[in-house]
């Protein structure tokens, strides 16, 4: 009988791929027969590179090692379409995810392994208050079923695994994000002092130490407390990570106050400048000498000598970029206004300029009319973060996504400079406290309040207002930002297992619709989500075409060998062909009509059902 190659229900296998990267490396530690590694040999073969002994420095807690297997082991679940929450649901390239956040970065694998430029994601920060994920390994998605159903469930801090609950959550999402992350990306944390040094040990280890870009220290509040009791605390911190040494830092807009200490007493042609140093921080004896003056004087050296050379002090007085001072005692350097081409960024943001908590419920009030959200980050933060990132055209994620601050901070991103950035949000739709402020403006969940003000903020973007909280529907034709989103939402594969030694006629569960399986095929298959979906007919045959014809379904009844022939003539790269529609003469001729079209074209047709 013939078969038809299945497709692979489950999520991206980390480790089976990494297993078969180290044997690509080391085929000689592959066993002969079984195909399994000797990673006895393997230890030979790397020598001093492995590390010996009981005694090394490493960060473990209780848990550390189901956290690794819950970052390894593939997920089934899949993510359906929701086009009613969504808006311009045809041509907008974000995303809204509503689910646990270790599913959803699991099925995101396939698709936007490496492809994640930016992320800013704002975790609990286990106060004792705030939610804390408790995963639950063997059954991921029944776990997240339950968590749910809770509201404002809490990791006390009577608990006796207080921390070790909070790095047993955080610590295999983190792994996720790396797999995500592009090779040129960053990743910025927001945490407070409670975990900050848990989650500098685990992102060390994740992303390595060579990796840490910064410790940002965010001035959150302005304002003084009004209690003696102990230090009145004005900051969180921004942990700043970057994926490999491709990334390239870029330099944030000069603001006129950056440019105060610049002026032209001289009137120099090249403009305004001010004084620099010219002395060697280290002390180097070739750069030890005399400076001679135009007038004959002579300039002694600093004690760890010039920052140049002779030769090249030489030319700077020639081109006057270093002049003497009118008795001719001293050296001065000038640094030209014209020679830069930003600022430094630092590693102190005032709330001055990135915005305070206060400044982020005024956000808020100012969409929503009341504060609908406790904790919002403000989108002039996160803003900033996305100036250090090069380029305004890339995939953002924040898994951790709250009030959709960081949407919005992308959508006023690409306003400004005219930019192509897009968002992937993803939240546990957890349900809001009772009689809250959100409640009571009727968002029952966290994922209501992220997907409206995302709504919100589009309209006011696109000049059109705030008010009124039905669905907006977009133009496509809207100049301006990409405003529309994609709300997916994580729930159970649509494809039942049989039980074993049983046939199963039709696989796919009752209430999945064809758009919900068409998502779990882009999802296994790997194509990104936001892909354009087209209904179309070939040979009087209704079909669905994705990303113009990188994926063909075929799930209806009537598939014919002449139809079979004209979607091969169309050379698709994949096909899917629901097992339930055809039959064996139908899967034999389908193997034969690819087949052929692949011999003629050189070109491979990934050819499927389930």
């Amino acid at each position: 009988m013939a078969e038809l190659p299945k497709v692979d229900l489950e999520s991206k296998d980390l480790v089976a791929e990494r297993i078969e990267q180290i044997k690509a490396l080391f085929p000689e530690i592959v066993t002969e027969g079984e195909g399994t590694v000797d990673f006895e040999k393997l230890r030979l073969i790397l020598g001093d590179e492995i590390e010996e002994g009981d005694e090394r420095y490493a960060f473990i807690w209780p848990g550390k090692a189901d956290a690794i297997r819950q970052s390894q082991t593939p997920s089934r679940a899949t993510l359906k379409p929701m086009p009613s929450q969504s808006v311009n649901w045809n041509d907008t390239k974000n995303l809204y995810i509503e689910g646990d956040n270790l599913e959803a970065m699991k099925l995101l694998l396939r698709g936007y392994f490496g492809k994640v430029k930016v992320i800013f994601t704002d975790p609990p920060y286990n106060t004792g208050h705030d939610f804390v994920y408790k995963d639950t390994f063997g059954d991921s998605l029944e776990g997240y079923r339950e968590q749910v159903g809770l509201t404002g469930q809490a990791n006390a801090d009577t608990s006796g695994r207080y921390h070790t609950n909070w790095l047993t959550m955080m610590y295999p999402r983190l792994r996720l994000a790396r797999e995500l992350l592009s090779d040129d990306g960053l990743i910025f944390i927001c945490i407070d002092d409670n975990e900050h040094a848990n989650l500098q040990k685990i992102c060390d280890e994740v992303f390595g130490d060579a990796n840490r870009i910064a410790t940002i220290i965010w001035q959150h509040s302005i304002q003084p407390k009004g209690y003696l009791s102990g230090f009145s605390v004005h900051h969180n911190e921004i942990l700043v990570y970057q994926k490999s040494e491709n990334y390239e830092l870029q330099a944030l807009e000069r603001k006129p106050e950056d440019n105060k200490a610049y002026s032209n007493p001289d009137n120099d042609p090249k403009g305004p400048w001010r004084s620099g140093d010219v002395r060697n921080a280290l002390y180097r004896p070739n750069l030890i000498y005399d400076v001679i003056t135009p007038s004959g004087k002579v300039i002694k050296p600093c004690p760890n000598g010039w920052r140049w050379s002779r030769e090249t002090m030489a030319e700077k007085i020639a081109s006057g970029e270093i002049i003497f001072s009118a008795d001719e005692t001293r050296i001065i350097r000038k640094i030209y206004l014209s020679s830069l081409e930003g600022r430094a960024p630092e590693t102190i943001w005032f709330g001055k300029d990135v915005g305070t908590t206060r400044s982020a419920m005024t956000e808020i009030k100012d969409l929503f009319g009341d504060s609908v959200f406790d904790t919002p980050k403000p989108t002039t933060l996160i803003e900033q973060a996305l100036q250090l990132v090069g380029g305004n055209d890339y995939c953002v994620l924040d898994f951790f996504s709250g009030s959709s601050a960081t949407a919005e901070a992308v959508m006023k991103a690409n306003a400004k400079d005219g930019g192509t950035r897009q968002f992937i949000m993803i939240q546990l739709d957890e349900k809001t406290a009772e009689n809250s402020r959100a409640q009571k403006n009727g968002y029952p969940t966290i994922t209501s309040i992220g997907e409206e003000r995302i709504r919100r903020a589009g309209k006011r973007i696109l000049g059109k207002g705030t008010n009124g909280t039905q669905q907006l529907n977009f133009d496509a034709n809207d100049p301006g930002v990409d405003v529309g989103f994609r709300v997916l939402r994580l729930d159970e594969s649509c494809i039942e297992l049989p039980d074993e030694g049983k046939l199963l006629i039709d696989r796919i569960k009752p209430g999945c619709t064809d758009l919900d399986i068409i998502f779990e095929m882009m999802l296994k298959w790997g194509l990104e989500l936001t892909y354009p979906i087209e209904e179309d007919e070939i040979e009087g045959y209704p079909i669905y075409s994705i990303a113009y014809d990188e994926l063909i379904c075929c799930m209806q009844p009537g598939l014919t060998t002449d139809v079979l022939e004209a979607i091969a003539a169309r050379k698709p790269r994949r096909v899917f062909l629901l097992d339930s529609v055809i039959d064996d003469s139908i899967k034999l001729n389908a193997l034969q009509i690819f087949k052929r079209v692949e011999e003629h074209t050189q070109q491979k047709i990934d050819l499927r059902t389930v």
